[in-house]
């Protein structure tokens, strides 16, 4: 099997968790909102609305903002490249898998704006050889054109195999295997219960990164 290894970015490169506790304190503030309003976007944000459309159309209305739904995505969007981070010790384990001759690329949904920001602004475009984002591609994870993009890019045939690493059980672990991929799963507690065939579970990206050096 060839080198080759695939990253998911939000929640498996960096911190996006971490990142939206930030922006929704800032909001709160902005908007003046009353008590309560920082646990209440967050049990939204759990609740299954990462499509942050839905998501502010619901928050729009919940507080009676005179903000349009898209001003307040927008807004959001440019924000969060600057709140999210990568590890110095990430960023490291990815400069040392390229040294080491793997060939490493993001994969990742969401609009074209924010995710180009945070790989650039967090630095990862420097250590990595490439990225596909569903924002740009118009394809989404678990699709397989994503993955093959990024392999593509990366000087290599996804046919060849290879590694996806992530945290989402369907676009990760699912759209890897059904790439015929190799799979780690970062398991959060976000999916308590769901069965699931990744070749190995982990819950921080670095043990990801241990397996995969193991693996020459």
């Amino acid at each position: 099997m060839q080198r080759l290894a695939l990253f998911d970015l939000d929640n498996t490169l960096v911190n996006l968790d971490e990142a939206f506790q930030i922006w929704v304190s800032e909001f709160v503030r902005e908007h003046a909102l009353e008590h309560g309003a920082v646990g209440w976007l967050t049990a939204l944000d759990r609740a299954g609305y990462p499509h942050r459309e839905i998501f502010f159309t619901k928050v729009r209305g919940h507080f009676a903002l005179p903000d349009p739904v898209d001003e307040l995505w927008s807004r959001y969007r440019r924000r969060m490249p600057y709140l999210v981070r990568c590890r110095p010790e990430v960023m490291d384990g990815l400069s040392r898998l390229r040294a080491s001759g793997w060939q490493v690329a993001i994969v990742t949904n969401g609009t074209a704006d924010n995710q180009l920001g945070k790989i650039q602004r967090t630095g990862l475009a420097k250590v990595v050889d490439a990225y596909a984002l569903s924002g740009v591609e118009g394809i989404r994870k678990p699709d397989v054109g994503l993955f093959e993009i990024a392999a593509k890019r990366c000087g290599v045939d996804l046919a060849d195999g290879g590694w996806m690493v992530g945290d989402h059980l369907v676009t990760d672990i699912g759209g890897g295997q059904a790439a015929g991929l190799r799979t780690v799963w970062i398991d959060r507690g976000t999916w308590p219960g769901n069965e699931h065939d990744a070749d190995h579970v982990v819950t921080d990206v670095l043990q990801a990164m241990e397996i995969l050096q193991a693996e020459q």
